[in-house]
Parts: structure tokens; sequence; C-alpha cells
């Protein structure tokens, strides 16, 4: 469990002072990195027979459509191109590959005051998605996404405490030029937000561009290598079982960087993955296995996430749902796999199938971002503002997925159970001979913010200070703080001199 004790030192006012300024990060209630892994949908025989599958599958009908270099680096480390040109994995690569992988990794931010450590079930929440649309709030209409939205959604997570890294929630459509359009996204990204960014490339020549920004961002190549603060989403794999030739080639010129790489696939269940929940884990962690021993065959201990990312499929329709119970297992079940091989993983989670923030987003980012926590995955990506399968993003949604993901954190932190937690002195103090009650005692008082976590924008009012108070409503308030929130300067915004440079450089897109 999450043990996080509060000092009982102190009297009433010390206390009453401490609650009115930030509590130090070793008595916050919820905090990045927390272990979970208390949920585990599935048994170690379970694991046991899903990992021989994988093996399996690898050595039996392995991948297609490898590049002719990835070709070149997987059979120099034993893997076997057939005469069908499919590439087949040897159980023992597997197995010493995934001995041998980094099984520790940290994602840096650009200040050192966000850094996330992936090990273990250490549980991080954040963005992700690539959605092209951004949803109006105003007109609960859909409009193409933009280049302004994707720096403001930055700008939002920078503030927002529950958002512990930010991969890019959508795609600016109104910049036609692709590889200015993905530098542009680096820029607005890191301008916008300190904690550590995810980006895609499509064109492994769209890589040494963003690279150079990079390096000015950092102050050069070589700080950049020793705190890479942003990583790459690479959609290595098409499902079902071939590999994407240019994601694969952008993987190899990332790797060589020093970015830190998501190998993420994507399979949809009933489409391009197995209909069934154990089918669909076991094609995502034949595929991902593939994409380790790629990887460490670039550069062994190279920095990788395991991104099984399975998504869950409306067998009506063909439709992706996103909000399913069955997505919520999909994600949980892939993040126990991760603690099977010890390596740092991440899946999907957080996404809502409504259009809007409702109360059926409500209902869909709770249930999956609980149980991916409580199953312990190091990286949760699309926790918050994410809609319409993927489709849509919002950046109201964005402020209140963040309240979600707190209580979604306290869940993961469990219950911790000492001599004080268990309460008996209190009991007898106030049983007999007291009040009768634990309002206000020493005890209660003490962890009141320690133990608890209070939500920004949800509404705990009775229905009479409710009504006294204007009957506000949970979507207005989110409307006054992101408006509150873009009102600001970026606090992650880049040395005058830097961004000076970097305009002379780039065609950036983003006003000054």
């Amino acid at each position: 469990m999450n043990d996080i004790s509060p000092s009982r030192s102190g009297g009433r006012a010390a206390r009453r002072a401490a609650r009115s300024s930030a509590l130090p990060d070793h008595l916050r209630p919820i905090r990045p990195g927390m272990e979970g892994g208390t949920y585990k949908p599935l048994s170690q025989i379970d694991m046991d027979r899903i990992h021989e599958a994988a093996l399996t599958a690898l050595e039996t009908i392995g991948l297609a459509d490898a590049p002719e270099s990835g070709v070149a680096y997987l059979t120099g480390v034993g893997a076997v191109q057939g005469d069908d040109g499919r590439i087949r994995f040897p159980r023992a690569l597997v197995e010493d590959t995934i001995a041998k992988a980094n099984n520790s990794v940290t994602l840096f931010s650009r200040d050192g005051r966000n850094d996330l450590e992936l090990s273990g079930t250490r549980v991080h929440y954040g963005t992700a998605g690539a959605a092209v649309h951004l949803v109006d709030v105003h007109g609960r209409t859909y409009r193409e996404s933009t280049n302004q939205d994707l720096h403001d959604a930055a700008r939002i997570c920078d503030t927002l405490e529950n958002i512990h890294f930010v991969q890019r929630p959508m795609v600016a459509r109104d910049i036609l030029d692709t590889c200015e359009g993905e530098y542009n996204a680096v820029y607005s990204c890191l301008s916008g937000t300190t904690k550590h960014v995810g980006i895609s490339f499509s064109e492994p020549q769209f890589v040494a561009p963003a690279v150079e920004m990079l390096h000015m961002i950092a102050g050069g190549e070589d700080k950049w290598r020793e705190r890479p603060f942003m990583s790459n989403s690479n959609c290595f794999v098409v499902p079902p079982m071939k590999f994407a030739t240019e994601s694969c080639l952008v993987m190899e010129e990332c790797i060589k960087a020093g970015i830190p790489v998501l190998l993420l696939s994507a399979g949809m269940s009933g489409a391009t993955a197995p209909s069934t929940i154990a089918g669909a884990i076991v094609q995502a962690v034949a595929e991902c296995l593939a994409g380790l021993v790629y990887v460490n065959a670039v550069k062994p201990g190279a920095p990788c996430i395991f991104g099984t990312w399975p998504f869950d499929l409306d067998l009506r329709t063909g439709a992706m749902t996103g909000g399913s119970g069955e997505q919520a297992l999909l994600t949980s079940g892939v993040s126990q796999m991760h603690k099977y091989y010890g390596v740092p993983g991440g899946a999907a989670a957080g996404i809502a199938d409504s259009k809007e923030p409702d109360m059926q987003a409500g209902w869909e980012q709770m249930c999956s971002n609980v149980m991916a926590g409580l199953s312990g995955c190091n990286m949760i990506y699309e926790a918050a503002g994410m809609h319409a399968s993927l489709l849509g993003f919002c950046h109201e949604s964005l402020i209140l997925g963040d309240d979600i993901i707190g209580q979604a954190q306290r869940c993961v932190r469990g219950i911790e159970v000492n001599d004080e937690t268990l309460a008996l002195d209190q009991m007898a103090s106030v049983c007999m001979g007291g009040p009768g009650h634990y309002l206000g005692t020493d005890q209660t008082l003490s962890r009141m913010q320690s133990d608890n976590v209070y939500p920004t924008l949800g509404n705990r009012m009775s229905p009479k200070e409710w009504a006294e108070s204007d009957k506000p409503g949970l979507l207005n308030n989110a409307v006054a703080r992101k408006e509150a929130i873009l009102a600001q300067v970026s606090a992650a915004r880049f040395d005058p001199q830097v961004d000076a440079e970097i305009r002379a450089k780039f065609n950036i897109y983003l006003g000054s």
C-alpha cells in the first residue's frame, strides 16, 4: 500500500496554517507514481498462458513488412526471415531480450519538477489521442483542431496537478505541411508545459528538424541526451502482426537521437485483433514483444515503453468504443502483462464515447481510469479530455478530468492499516467521556488533508447552498477556469533569446 502517514505534532493553529498552504509532497493524499497493482483480473496461470501464446505467435506467425534496415537489425540478433518475407522470433531470442531490456525508465520534465519514474507498479496519468476535432461546449459542435488549440491544451495541462504528462492530444489541422506541423507540435507543446511531452512523427526525415529544435531548447545536444524531456509515440505495427514500415524507420531515428520510444500496438478487437479480450491481449503482447526485440537490436537497453493499446469495438456497428467495460478490462489485462515482463508499460484509459462532457462521459472516464490505476499501469494515456472515441478533444473536459483522475488516484492509494489508522485510541477517547463524535478531534483535523482528496470543481454543496449560490453548473465552472488559465502568460515559455533563435530557424505558426 501507499503509506502516507501525516505528522501528529503541532496544535490546531499550526494545522490551520498548514491547510492554508500547499502540502509538502510526502503529506499529499495523492501524487504521481503511487503504486497500484491491487486489481488483478488475470491469474498467474492466465498470464503464463498469454505469454506462451504470444511466443507461439511470434515463432510461427511472425510479423510482415519490416523495412530493410529492420530486417538487418532483427536477423542480426537471431530473428529469422522466412521465404514469405515474414520475420519470426525464436523463443530464446524473445526471452533473452526481456531479461536484458531496460526495466526502469525515467521520463524527464524540462524543469526537473515532474520527472516520471516508470518501474514496478508506479502509476501516472496523462493525455494522448491525436484527435482531429475540438469540442466547442458553447455551441455543442465539433470543429477542426488547430495549433493554438494544441498549445492551449498543453498550457492547461501544465496547471493541473493530476495530469502528469502531456502526449499530443490533437493534431493541428490548420498546418498543411506535415513536417512543419510536426515540429510545430513540438514547439507548441513544450512552450505550453514543462511536464514530459510525447510527440509522433510520420516520416523518418521529419525527426531531424525536431531534434535540432530540442537541442536548442535544452541548451545543447549533451544536455538533451542527459535529460530527454520528450518521447516518441510510435505506431510501429499495423495490426494484425505487420510492421509499419515508415514508423519503424522513424523509431530507428528516434532511438539514435536519444528519444525514448513508446512502442504502440493499437489493434481493434473484432477488426484488427481477435474479438475476445484474451486474444486481443495476446496479439498486443506479441506485437510489443517484437518491438522490444527491435528496439534492443538497434540499441541495447534503449529506453522504451511497452505500449499495449488494444481497443474495444462495438460489434453491432463496427465503431470503436473506448468507454466500455471491455475496454477497461483490456487495459487492466495488458497492464498486468507489463508487470509479468518487468518492463515499463503504458495503455489507454479515460476515453469517452460521449460527444461532450456529460454523465455518460463521467462514467466512461472514471471506470477505465480507476481500473487502469488499480492494475498498476505505469503510463495511462488519453486519461482526460478525449471524446467521441478519440475523434474529439475538449479543453473543459480536460479540466474536469483532473478531478476524475484525483479520485481515481485516491483509489490507487488504497487503505493504510497501522496502529494509528485502526484508531482504537480515538474510539476510546471519544466514546468514554468524550463528545461522542469525531468531528473536530485532533486526529481528524490532522489527517483531513493528507487522507482526503477534495475536488476542485466537483460540487458538494447542499441543495440549499447550491440554490443560494445561483445554482453553479459544473461545465460553466470549467469554462471559467479555462479562461482564467489561458489569461495568464505561459509559465513554460522559452527564454526570449532561445525563442528568437528557434523562430529564425523554423517556420513557427504560434504567435509570439
